[in-house]
């Protein structure tokens, strides 16, 4: 997998979070370690909009560094950050504080998947019934 292919999967795991009512800013680069999809991209939240983009954020608030594996599993809800962190599969630069609430980030966007998982379940349901 190259990095602009790794970019464009983890993009689509955090697009579509709601942050609409996160006024505070929030930046944070990730840092990839891998011999084929390593890179940088930051995620931002500024005025609630997210914004994922494949550069590097110097100004930022945190920086994670991990392999391409972990940083999926954590956008996908099957890792915890703080896990990750504890047992060294995440490192983390910055301010902790900030840095925590990525997870907030990554369980708003969860919630958006499995509402929007239930509308579809329940669009098909009418499309079935109505036949």
């Amino acid at each position: 997998m190259t990095y602009a292919d790794f970019f464009y999967e983890i993009k689509g795991k955090f697009m579509g979070a709601d942050v609409s009512d996160i006024q505070e800013h929030l930046a944070y680069q990730f840092n990839i370690e891998d011999e084929e999809a390593g890179g940088a991209f930051y995620v931002e939240v500024k005025e609630g909009v997210l914004y994922v983009e494949p550069y590097e954020y110097y100004d930022r608030d945190a920086a994670f560094t991990c392999k391409p594996e972990v940083l999926v599993k954590i956008a996908e809800g099957e890792m915890d950050p703080v896990w990750a962190f504890t047992t060294q599969k995440l490192k983390v630069d910055g301010n902790i504080d900030k840095a925590l609430k990525l997870n907030e980030i990554i369980q708003r966007k969860k919630k958006e998947m499995k509402k929007e998982a239930k509308e579809a379940k329940k669009e098909a349901k009418k499309k079935t019934a109505g036949k």
